[in-house]
């Protein structure tokens, strides 16, 4: 049983199968080293290495991919009594990794096992015990399950601090149809987190600031947009905080967004900002917290994969910045 301090985590774990440098297929064959991700199974790993109770809400299928996937959450920590034992496939992505670090995607998730909840399946794994409930990406946006991971945010919101990262993947979904899907997203979140990227699919040709005012009507207290090597802005209820990212020697960017959420989160537990509206959070505290994150995004572009790093693997500075108080 999960204590009533963890995070739950709902949303997809994907098998996520790299194509080595250069690599472009053709040939006599195509050679792949999968690995675990999927982003809301990345923040729930980077938790349980950061010291969090993590407890991970997903649907695993009984394959070999499946099983690995389970391996990785299990090995990292992570509570997994609340799965699922999925009859489906496990969703695979095919990833390319470019000159830059950046990852691009093919995704073979037809039917996968990750999109499949049930209401039953849900309502049997009510979170209501957590302090914070963190989903987004393919889980929130695809049918069936997406619309039914809302309804149950809905549910729990009273309880529980809610938090979203839309993660988009316009390759897959349309961006239209995420769109769609936000409103009901802002009114239900105390936190979002998106990228640039993310921010030009969801709102096209509008400014962050802008943005971030319009979903504070609709009740979001925080709004976080990273911005790669160039730092992150946050909104707290109309006040603007920038942390720089620091130097990185970048491997790759995979599972960096959902890394800096888990760090966010941790900070944010170790405060004890969770389980509301983020009532007592001031500027100066998410100041910390967002320099604790981009730490925590840094450790897990040095090396290649969705790796996130363990809290002895940290700077001391960096780790100091989670605690409350002054460093």
């Amino acid at each position: 049983m999960a204590s009533m301090e963890h995070i739950a985590v709902i949303g997809e774990a994907v098998a996520d199968a790299f194509l080595p440098g250069g690599e472009a297929g053709g040939g006599d064959g195509l050679r792949l080293a999968v690995r675990a991700g999927g982003g809301p199974a990345n923040t729930a790993v980077a938790l349980a290495r950061l010291g969090t109770p993590a407890r991970f809400l997903g649907r695993l299928s009984d394959g070999p991919f499946g099983r690995l996937l389970r391996h990785h959450l299990v090995s990292s920590g992570v509570d997994v009594s609340g799965c699922v034992d999925a009859p489906e496939n496990a969703t695979l992505a095919v990833t390319a990794i470019d000159a830059a670090g950046q990852a691009g995607y093919d995704f073979y998730a037809g039917g996968t096992a990750d999109w499949q909840w049930t209401r039953a399946e849900l309502a049997a794994r009510r979170p209501d015990a957590a302090a914070c409930v963190h989903t987004g990406s393919l889980a929130l946006v695809l049918p069936p399950g997406g619309p039914l991971i809302e309804d149950l945010l809905t549910e729990v919101r009273d309880s529980t601090t809610i938090s979203i990262d839309p993660n988009v993947r316009p390759g897959m979904v349309p961006a239209a149809d995420y769109r769609a899907r936000l409103g009901r997203w802002t009114r239900l979140a105390d936190v979002v987190r998106l990228s640039e990227e993310d921010l030009a699919h969801l709102a096209p040709g509008k400014r962050a600031e802008t943005v971030c005012d319009a979903w504070h009507r609709d009740g979001v207290r925080l709004v976080v947009v990273t911005r790669g090597q160039a730092g992150v802005t946050a909104s707290l209820d109309g006040r603007r905080v920038s942390v720089d990212a620091p130097p990185v020697e970048v491997v790759d960017t995979v599972g960096a967004g959902d890394a800096f959420m888990a760090g966010l989160l941790h900070a944010f537990r170790h405060g004890g900002f969770l389980g509301g509206r983020l009532e007592a959070l001031t500027e100066a505290d998410l100041e910390r917290a967002l320099g604790f994150a981009t730490g925590v995004a840094a450790e897990t572009c040095r090396v290649p994969g969705a790796d996130p790093p363990w809290a002895e693997r940290l700077d001391p500075a960096v780790r100091a910045l989670s605690m409350p108080g002054r460093a």
